[in-house]
């Protein structure tokens, strides 16, 4: 290494250790800062005009102005009081292993590349396996998030249940309420819309199974091959689980593939108190699993886990010529058989890293408080005028709306509920976008983050019910 490289490399270890202490001050004072802080226009219009120089700059100026430009100006979806979309849950246990496996380069192909990381991730996700109680033949991998997960098990879901020839008849089953990745996945691996049944959910906002039953038998009349089922274990919307025992009896009748998305609600196997409601899980053939959103991940931990490993292996296999030195042995099976990637990072180390810290009573703990937050602000809102609850309150979702008179019609109420979420959020304090449920604009909290607390429910409803009177007094 020349003496450039040295120097540069003493002045970014500089850089980086008054970076880790400026990122613990940053986490310790998080509830302190906006939740979406508002990005000053001359700072864009910087970064609009800026070029990419022929020469390197001073890397104190742009350590610096990354800081100062960038990162500072994101919405801080780990922040205790953002309740939109699936919060993220981050714990900087999660950052330290990033910070770890990165500065390691870990190339996560195969065992030969790293040993014990290869180790790691196969007990991780025997260990989520068995959570799920799938059998001894279960396998899968660490992959990028939920999307990725979905589109690896409905390829090997494919190509396990339909030939060729069957593909241009097979049909998909999904809810009102099923997560559009689903169908974006089917869309890639050569599926039409026409193929994908959107069936409704019942007042709960599980799947119909009346409807799916009647639906199933309709086509295998038209001559259609039933193939498939995805099932919601938490959906985005309502944190609802579909009746995974029923899909799962209907599934096996008709040789269908039974997909869970579990990706928000799955880690609710870590709770005695929450895993009852994922009764049937353990029937389904694959499963999707985002550590990111429940299990205190930073972004890019998720989890594929089929029932039969095999089934992978038949989808992703691969031995060219260029690998066989780094085969661990003749006909081993690596991670690059089991999914669409050969070059991949080692997503699992930050999690087997929280995991070893905090314990898994810890994290049933985090996840009984998350729903225990959605359940508290169900009852403050209930005891509140002109307010309605839409759906209950369940693993850590629940939606309302303001309604202060039953005469208005539903333009008018939409418009007010997002104004109402709009102000809010724009002040910086909490975060609560919109959703829209059975033709109904509603306000939808999701309340899983761990620092959480009473007070941040309390304050956040009596906020939007003060915005609610302003708003009611124009």
């Amino acid at each position: 290494m020349d003496t450039k490289t040295k120097e540069q490399n003493q002045q970014i270890g500089a850089l980086m250790n008054a970076f880790v202490q400026h990122t613990v001050d940053f986490y310790n004072e998080l509830d302190s800062y906006p939740v979406c802080p508002h990005t000053p226009q001359e700072i864009l219009e910087h970064l609009q005009t800026q070029e990419i120089p022929s020469k390197g700059r001073n890397i104190t100026h742009v350590y610096e102005e990354m800081l100062k430009e960038v990162y500072s100006h994101t919405i801080l979806a780990q922040h205790p009081r953002s309740f939109s979309c699936i919060p993220s849950t981050a714990s900087m246990l999660s950052w330290m292993g990033d910070v770890m496996s990165n500065a390691y380069n870990l190339h996560a192909s195969c065992q030969v590349n790293g040993p014990a990381p290869y180790l790691v991730e196969k007990k991780l996700i025997r260990w989520m396996c068995d959570l799920a109680g799938y059998p001894k033949e279960a396998g899968g991998l660490f992959v990028s998030g939920g999307s990725i997960a979905n589109l690896t098990a409905l390829t090997a879901a494919r190509d396990a249940r339909l030939t060729y020839e069957e593909r241009s008849k097979a049909v998909v089953y999904v809810s009102d309420q099923t997560h559009s990745s689903v169908a974006k996945g089917l869309l890639i691996i050569g599926f039409c819309k026409e193929q994908i049944h959107i069936l409704p959910s019942d007042s709960d906002f599980r799947m119909d199974m009346d409807a799916l039953k009647t639906a199933v038998k309709q086509d295998l009349k038209q001559d259609k091959k039933p193939f498939a089922v995805i099932a919601s274990a938490g959906t985005t919307n309502t944190g609802s689980v579909d009746p995974l025992k029923e899909i799962s009896e209907l599934c096996q009748k008709y040789n269908m593939w039974m997909h869970v998305d579990g990706a928000f609600g799955a880690s609710a196997l870590l709770s005695k108190k929450c895993k009852k409601d994922l009764e049937g899980i353990e029937n389904s053939d694959s499963l999707s699993w985002d550590a990111h959103k429940w299990l205190l991940q930073t972004y890019g931990c998720s989890m594929v886990l089929v029932r039969n490993q095999n089934t992978l292996i038949n989808s992703f296999s691969a031995h060219p010529e260029y690998l066989k030195d780094a085969e661990s042995s003749e006909g081993s099976i690596e991670f690059w058989d089991l999914g669409p990637e050969l070059t991949r990072p080692a997503r699992s180390l930050k999690l087997w890293l929280t995991l070893q810290t905090i314990g898994t009573e810890k994290l049933e703990a985090i996840i009984d408080h998350g729903c225990a937050m959605a359940e508290l602000a169900e009852k403050l809102v209930s005891e509140k005028r002109d307010w309605e609850i839409i759906s209950h309150a369940h693993f850590g979702v629940v939606n309302f709306r303001c309604v202060p008179d039953s005469n208005m019609p539903e333009s008018q109420l939409a418009i007010l509920n997002q104004e109402i979420a709009k102000t809010l959020t724009d002040s910086g304090f909490a975060q609560i976008y919109t959703t829209e449920l059975k033709g109904k604009k509603v306000l939808r909290m999701c309340t899983i983050n761990p620092e959480t607390t009473e007070k941040d429910i309390r304050d956040t409803i009596e906020r939007l019910e003060k915005i609610k009177e302003t708003r009611l007094a124009h």
